[in-house]
């Protein structure tokens, strides 16, 4: 072999070697095999924002496709529930409602909880239900509950407008019910509830894929946990002994908030919600913790 021949080869494997090198420079997306127990990967979350708006129209879309009533089950799940309220825990066993109307007090309570009920039990079904898109696409885990947060958002937006009419026609008919510039702090509310939604149906969604006996559990425990919160009663008939235990509940605050700011009757307190808050912030730090870890090897378990 010509010493010509030899620095011809020689020029093609550098050649192939700048260009497997420029290619491995070239690479979108690395999958690694470990990830930081608290990583919340912003930056993919952004990437796949059409990903995110696509799980939300499928959840949004598909929940009432092909029945009869379609969307309009987002309004009459409330209603329903609201004058079953009314009949049973308003006229057969009179419990206070602060003196506004049964059926403006027991919305106002039902909208922001069927907020927070659905975004807690969808997201609590991440990883059982999703198991096999995970294990046959890559994209950030976390979208998944991040989307299930937002459609809920739309939905409430749909029932909060109901109750906006309810509030509209009552302020009219009885002039004590008054919105109040307490309205302003809707926006912080809606964040908290979503937080400790998402983040306790995070820790729970990833002790589903071992434990597989909390699933049944659930639905049981959204019901007591609806009784533990001041959705049919205010807290001002809750005596003295059990008010501490129903305060310790973070979603007390902001309900008792919310109604106060539309109608103008409830107990609102800085430090409670700064409480919610704080529990909102630590139930989310541990839920990404948890979430990271179980997402590393989940496929072995579901």
């Amino acid at each position: 072999m010509s010493a010509s021949e030899i620095g011809t080869k020689g020029n093609r494997h550098s050649g192939h070697t700048a260009r497997v090198a420029e290619r491995q420079d070239c690479w979108t997306r690395v999958i690694g095999p470990e990830r930081p127990m608290l990583s919340i990967p912003l930056k993919e979350i952004w990437n796949y924002r059409d990903l995110l708006l696509l799980l939300v129209r499928r959840d949004f879309v598909a929940l009432y496709k092909q029945t009869i009533l379609g969307p309009i089950w987002f309004v009459l799940q409330p209603v329903m529930m609201t004058i079953v309220f009314t009949i049973v825990f308003g006229n057969i066993a009179n419990i206070s409602t602060d003196g506004l109307p049964h059926m403006l007090f027991y919305l106002g309570g039902i909208t922001m909880w069927t907020y927070f009920q659905e975004t807690l039990m969808k997201t609590s079904e991440t990883f059982t239900l999703n198991a096999s898109i995970f294990g046959k696409v890559y994209f950030p885990r976390v979208i998944v509950p991040l989307s299930v947060v937002v459609s809920g958002l739309l939905k409430f937006m749909v029932q909060f407008a109901l109750f906006i009419c309810f509030v509209f026609y009552f302020t009219v008919v009885d002039p004590h019910i008054a919105p109040n510039a307490a309205v302003l702090l809707l926006p912080m509310l809606l964040l908290l509830m979503g937080m400790l939604g998402l983040g306790l149906g995070m820790i729970i969604s990833a002790l589903t894929t071992k434990y597989r006996d909390l699933r049944f559990l659930m639905t049981f425990g959204v019901q007591l946990l609806m009784y533990a919160t001041p959705v049919i009663y205010p807290i001002s008939t809750i005596p003295d002994a059990y008010r501490p235990f129903i305060l310790a509940n973070p979603m007390t605050p902001l309900i008792e908030t919310f109604r106060f700011a539309f109608t103008g009757a409830g107990t609102v307190d800085v430090w409670h919600l700064v409480y919610s808050a704080v529990v909102a912030v630590l139930l989310l730090f541990v839920a990404m913790v948890i979430f990271n870890q179980i997402e590393k090897n989940f496929m072995d378990t579901v």
